[in-house]
């Protein structure tokens, strides 16, 4: 998804003499050739993560189309209230764009996962807040959101769910809907996941790429039906049930407690109940099946 970022900020650059990039010592060979082309348009401000939204903010108020980009634990943990004060409350536009999603740094241990990120900026106000889940939909967001005026966070990931979906910002896919009794809503990369463990059980599917605005339309479509959420983040089951209180959902993901573990992103998500064994003993749970 990093290569698709690059490309499409690159062509976005190539046409848009307003477009900026701000690195934090992340991507600096991705972005080589656009460093190269548009040197009065592209910082490496080093580790310092705070003032790169700072900088950020400072951009887009001078009419700019700044993108923000490093490793997502410090790019959104430790900058919230610069992103809260210097973006969404002034109402600076720009694209936050972060790396290492969840477990994929999962061999650096605690301080390098990152499941907290997409609820903390869903609850800013005029921030959106997007998780791809594959290149085409890195593609689609960005240039959906990029030179709009309020704030967007895009989330990548090294781990994309492999399936072919057209999305539209703001809007989720029903992947599968055949008014069946149980409904698995999910989000981003882990989609792949969801897709093996329920490929032919007796549910519907729904998958969102954007988190705020959360696509009410396609929950209450549903909300008739238990619903299970699989995400691997906070985020999502919130706002499935903000959209609509007094739904019958259960959110399968993280547990409330750090995950202190090393490994691989596959060896974490097993840890938590999100591989695709465990995604479908949990719906078939829910569906009252006896046999796996």
């Amino acid at each position: 998804m990093r290569t698709q970022f690059r490309d499409t900020v690159s062509a976005l650059g190539d046409a848009d003499e307003k477009v900026v990039v701000v690195l934090g010592d992340i991507s600096m060979f991705q972005f080589k050739n656009f460093a190269e082309k548009h040197s009065n348009r592209f910082f490496n401000m080093g580790i310092c993560e705070n003032s790169l939204i700072s900088i950020t903010a400072g951009l887009s108020s001078q009419g700019l189309r700044p993108f923000v980009h490093t490793i997502a634990p410090f790019l959104v943990d430790r900058c919230v209230e610069q992103i809260k004060l210097d973006m969404c409350y002034n109402e600076f536009g720009g694209t936050i764009v972060t790396t290492g999603a969840t477990f994929d740094y999962a061999w650096d241990g605690a301080t390098h996962h990152t499941y907290m990120d997409l609820a903390i900026l869903r609850m800013l106000p005029k921030m959106g807040v997007c998780q791809p889940g594959s290149k085409k939909e890195v593609d689609s967001l960005i240039r959906a959101r990029y030179a709009g005026a309020d704030p967007t966070y895009v989330r990548l990931s090294d781990n994309p769910h492999g399936l072919d979906i057209d999305v539209t910002f703001g809007k989720a896919n029903v992947l599968k809907n055949s008014s069946k009794k149980l409904t698995v809503m999910t989000a981003g990369p882990i989609a792949g996941n969801v897709m093996e463990a329920v490929k032919d059980l007796d549910v519907n599917i729904v998958y969102f790429s954007t988190i705020k605005p959360i696509d009410g339309e396609a929950v209450r479509k549903f909300k008739d039906t238990p619903i299970l959420v699989v995400h691997d983040a906070f985020g999502l089951h919130e706002a499935i049930n903000a959209e609509m209180p007094g739904l019958n959902t259960t959110y399968q993901g993280l547990p409330d407690a750090f995950c202190g573990w090393y490994g691989t992103v596959h060896d974490l998500r097993k840890r938590v109940g999100l591989d695709p064994a465990s995604i479908r003993a949990k719906a078939q749970s829910m569906l009252g099946q006896r046999n796996f």
